[in-house]
């Protein structure tokens, strides 16, 4: 799959030829990492850390919470390692750090090690000086220590002339069982299909910067379909991973889902683009686009506006959910319209009252002593927690993903 790239200098997205000279300044780099997040995994690399002439700290810690972030550029110390991991940093990447020493002191699976190659050759020092080292002898000697490889074909880099498909291959089988992700002059959706097909990914920077490579024909580059019609059968989920009900995708709406950030598919019985809520009104922003194992099947992961995805007017295809995710919409729904006089709005107009009751029910549940009862008094915490959130316009997906976030701390409080 394709892992787009954010190349940070001086706060702002950039993209630079060789390593050295800036060919594109793209600006606020907050904007991209919405629409990048939609793809998955997104390569956030502090150029300047690398270089030594400053850092861009405030600014990924702007776009960890934004999606899932892999950290690079200049994290030379098991400090700055624990930093970006801590951060909620999905994987860090590492460098001429990686060394058996320090990565020992790190969970695997959320370390990469960087080799930058220049016709095979690892070179360090900002691409400058060779190390007599072959890019399949450094990998033999950390892949045990390591989840996975980022290899940039140097002498490719930000000059969109292809990439060595070969020696992508070569390199994977090196590496397995790590993952490899191969970056530096992939520029083509049929070189994203096949380094897919080796089960490597591509980071990509310039293609996409410079309009070489539309990010939805990228993230379709990979899928493969059985159908006579080429459709490829969609799932679709709300941000807290329900599935709200089963369509179809093309290429075609895949594109423009992607481009408008919006739940667009194919209809099989108007043979044509389907907007969802283009009617009705009940649209859904588009948050991420994910392909199943084999290639051949979607995850769409949006968020629903309106009365719901069915056209029964249900929530779902499959009836009506439930759960804390249906009482979280109830009482962001109630924070606006709650009946006069009921005691949601009370609640809601006593901000008193509310943390009264969840000092009230934190006390009941720690003295409830029989099953019944702790069920019941958890029940009655989580009510007005939701409660507090939905006074603040505050969804429960938000929390879930900082505790996702959280989980991903290595250092832990005692």
């Amino acid at each position: 799959m394709i892992v787009p790239s954010i190349d940070l200098q001086g706060g702002q997205a950039v993209q630079l030829i060789g390593g050295e000279k800036k060919a594109i300044d793209a600006g606020d780099p907050g904007p991209i990492m919405e629409r990048f997040r939609l793809a998955g995994d997104v390569a956030v690399i502090d150029l300047d850390r690398a270089l030594s002439t400053g850092d861009n700290d405030v600014v990924i810690e702007r776009l960890i919470p934004m999606g899932r972030v892999r950290v690079g550029g200049g994290i030379r110390s098991l400090e700055r390692a624990l930093h970006w991991l801590n951060k909620g940093a999905s994987q860090i990447i590492l460098g001429t750090a990686a060394r058996p020493d320090l990565l020992a002191q790190l969970p695997k699976d959320r370390l990469i090690a960087a080799l930058d190659a220049r016709h095979g050759e690892v070179v360090v020092e900002g691409w400058t000086v060779g190390t007599g080292a072959t890019v399949l002898d450094r990998i033999g000697q950390l892949k045990q220590h390591v989840g996975g490889f980022l290899v940039t074909f140097v002498e490719r880099e930000g000059r969109m002339q292809g990439t060595d498909l070969a020696f992508a291959k070569a390199i994977v089988d090196a590496a397995a069982p790590a993952k490899v992700t191969i970056a530096g002059g992939v520029t083509s959706l049929d070189e994203l299909a096949e380094l897919d097909r080796m089960s490597a990914d591509a980071q990509v920077g310039m293609a996409l910067y410079s309009g070489r490579m539309d990010l939805g024909d990228a993230i379709a580059a990979p899928l493969v379909s059985d159908r006579p019609d080429g459709l490829f059968p969609t799932v679709v989920a709300d941000e807290r991973g329900v599935a709200l009900g089963l369509v179809y995708s093309s290429r075609e709406s895949i594109r423009h889902a992607v481009a408008e950030r919006r739940g667009i598919y194919w209809s099989r019985s108007r043979n044509s683009l389907w907007r969802k809520g283009e009617q009705s009104g009940h649209i859904q922003e588009l948050l991420s686009v994910a392909p199943d194992c084999d290639r051949d099947a979607l995850r769409f992961t949006v968020r629903q506006h309106g009365v719901g995805f069915c056209h029964l007017g249900c929530r779902t295809c499959f009836g009506e959910d439930g759960g804390l995710g249906a009482l979280s919409r109830l009482l962001l729904d109630r924070r606006e319209h709650a009946p006069e006089g009921s005691y949601t709005a009370r609640l809601f107009a006593d901000p008193d009252l509310l943390a009264a009751k969840l000092r009230e029910e934190c006390e009941e549940l720690i003295e409830a002593s029989d099953r019944e009862h702790v069920v019941h008094e958890a029940a009655d915490i989580l009510y007005f927690t939701l409660a507090r959130l939905a006074r603040e316009g505050i969804g429960l997906d938000e929390v879930e993903a900082h505790l996702d976030r959280r989980h991903r701390r290595v250092t832990r409080r005692d």
